[in-house]
């Protein structure tokens, strides 16, 4: 017997040979790895990746033979995968609300870097983290908001302190002897440049209310991923604008800096294959995902218009674009992406929607609601 083929060339020839009938989620590693390198290269400051967004362990092991070496972490699995999977990478626990048992568990596991947003969390960070750990002091970052600007979502309404409140918290971290620095998310998808110039200055102010001077500024995630067709994110224009205001704004006191990608590192590695299951009278289309399945995240950040629909030979449609209304495989009515997408007048039930650009959001949001949801996974060399 010949040995089964494990990578494919591109979704296509997946299609072609594997008429797969649950959905797919295919990852490119040359690419995670190409946008990984772009990060390191680009952001002046330290580039550590947000678990959360997929913690698929070949997602790891991939951004760390491209040179990563620090990554985001926001709960005890978090700490102990990365610390299995990436012992010597820094591991900074920005999840600013814990209890006393997540923070016993970090303070084991040797964590150094933790994010805070009120008095009451950063007492128990006093109580229970100790000034060193090793020979490394433990930073803690009060994280501050603003109104959001050119964002999908504002992170703001869970987390971030007021300005003031942030000053007072940086002030007292900086008297019991931590490292004194600070952190803020200025929203998911981010494409605006100024919102970051808007948070950086205010940086500035919250350091000279505290009297203090940050060791180290975080600037968050909320850089975008590739979603709209032929608008690609401008990931040099935010760096530069990031370094620039620096640099004006703190002159000779800027704080080293660093950043938390979730979304903009993997979501452009994997596409996401689903199957049509029909077409009803001509127009709504059921596919064999939703958004209780790889989707989920589409009715909260918008749909993806980053689609192919190929034929069960892997042939592209090519009928003319109409607006169809979209449904997952569930017998739940909400389970409808939102708005509609444009798919071509030809789209048949068998067929394969290949939404690009999935790979954020999607197997750690999947919850198998009404016995669907079987996502299995493929390896591509590339999407075209």
């Amino acid at each position: 017997m010949g040995q089964q083929k494990t990578v494919w060339d591109n979704p296509a020839e997946l299609i072609r040979q594997l008429q797969p009938e649950n959905p797919v989620l295919a990852f490119a590693p040359t690419v995670l790895q190409e946008k990984a390198r772009r990060f390191i290269a680009g952001f002046p400051g330290l580039v550590t990746y947000a678990v959360k967004s997929n913690p698929d362990e070949a997602v790891i092991q991939n951004l760390v033979t491209a040179g990563l070496t620090g990554f985001d972490v926001a709960s005890p699995h978090e700490i102990d995968l990365v610390g299995r999977m990436a012992p010597r990478a820094a591991r900074h626990y920005h999840n600013p609300v814990r209890s006393t048992a997540e923070i016993a568990q970090a303070v084991d596991a040797g964590i150094t870097s933790w994010s805070v947003d009120s008095q009451s969390e950063l007492d128990k960070l006093f109580a229970q983290v100790p000034v060193s750990i090793g020979d490394r002091r433990v930073e803690i970052s009060p994280r501050f908001k603003l109104p959001v600007m050119g964002a999908v979502y504002d992170f703001g309404s869970k987390f971030g302190a007021t300005p003031e409140l942030a000053a007072e918290l940086l002030a007292k971290v900086a008297a019991r002897g931590y490292v004194p620095s600070l952190t803020f998310h200025p929203g998911t998808q981010c494409v605006d440049p100024i919102a970051w110039e808007s948070y950086i200055s205010v940086a500035r102010e919250i350091c000279d209310a505290a009297g203090v001077r940050a060791r180290r500024l975080n600037v968050g995630g909320g850089f975008p991923s590739h979603r709209v067709s032929g608008v690609e994110p401008d990931l040099t224009s935010i760096f530069t604008e990031i370094a620039d205001t620096v640099n004006e704004v703190f002159a000779d006191e800027a704080p080293a800096l660093v950043c938390e990608p979730g979304r903009a590192l993997c979501a452009d590695a994997f596409s996401l294959i689903a199957r049509v299951k029909g077409v009803r009278d001509g127009g709504d289309v059921f596919l064999n995902d939703g958004v209780y399945g790889g989707l989920a995240e589409l009715p909260i950040v918008g749909n993806l218009d980053r689609i192919d629909v190929l034929t069960p030979q892997g042939i592209a449609r090519s009928g003319e674009l109409t607006g169809r209304v979209v449904f997952g495989p569930t017998c739940d009515s909400v389970d409808r992406l939102p708005g509609e997408l444009s798919l071509p007048s030809d789209i048949a039930e068998g067929d394969y929607v290949v939404f690009h650009g999935a790979g954020a959001y999607s197997t750690v949001t999947n919850t198998r609601f009404n016995g669907f949801g079987l996502l299995t996974n493929a390896t591509v060399m590339a999407f075209d």
